[in-house]
């Protein structure tokens, strides 16, 4: 995307762990609370974003991500703008529940979604593919501000979206992206290219 030129470096950061994390349960846009090692979390990428000179965050409407950026933002003396279209995949009628309960609850319905996981939609909700094209209007309104070195909050499937935005990916491959709840994404928009920066 043309916005990209303008960042020298954006900082992708996926919220905390979250109780429903640890218990195996899909969120979508519901929410459960940071545990303690995700507030730790948070504030560990506080400290690792204090020498990368961030001029901005924005962060998902969603808690546990603005609870996230909340923490950061206390760390570095910066503000929070909320951008609406950095929520996560929508999960429709499976949010809350675990792989054992939907497969329990939709038989065969997991083994459809792994045949074709970019365009298959959650029951109720969205897919990949959907997600795409609010990913970049996401960073289209994050382009809107004057921020240079951007941090963006969001969620791990959001965030692979975002990332072939960046990086100018293939869907397979923006699907085989990983990001740990300790890890940010460093992008460098016009190289695109990429590294892990651990906290």
């Amino acid at each position: 995307m043309d916005e990209a030129n303008r960042w020298e470096r954006v900082y992708l950061v996926r919220h905390g762990q979250t109780e429903w994390n640890v218990q195996g349960r899909r969120q979508g846009h519901l929410d459960s609370p940071l545990t303690a090692t995700g507030i730790a979390q948070a504030r560990g990428h506080a400290v690792a974003l204090r020498s990368e000179a961030v001029d901005a965050i924005f962060t998902s409407p969603l808690g546990r991500a603005r609870t996230t950026a909340a923490i950061i933002a206390d760390g570095l003396g910066l503000g929070v703008v909320v951008i609406d279209d950095l929520a996560e995949v929508h999960h429709g009628h499976f949010a809350g529940l675990s792989n054992q309960d939907i497969e329990l609850r939709y038989p065969g319905e997991l083994a459809r979604r792994a045949a074709d996981k970019y365009r298959w939609r959650f029951p109720g909700g969205e897919s990949y593919a959907g997600a795409e094209a609010r990913a970049g209007r996401a960073l289209a309104s994050v382009s809107g501000y004057p921020a240079r070195r951007p941090v963006i909050v969001a969620h791990e499937m959001i965030g692979r979206m975002l990332l072939r935005h960046l990086l100018g990916l293939g869907p397979e491959e923006a699907l085989a992206l990983r990001q740990p709840h300790d890890v940010i994404i460093v992008v460098d928009p016009p190289a695109r290219t990429r590294w892990e920066l651990r906290s």
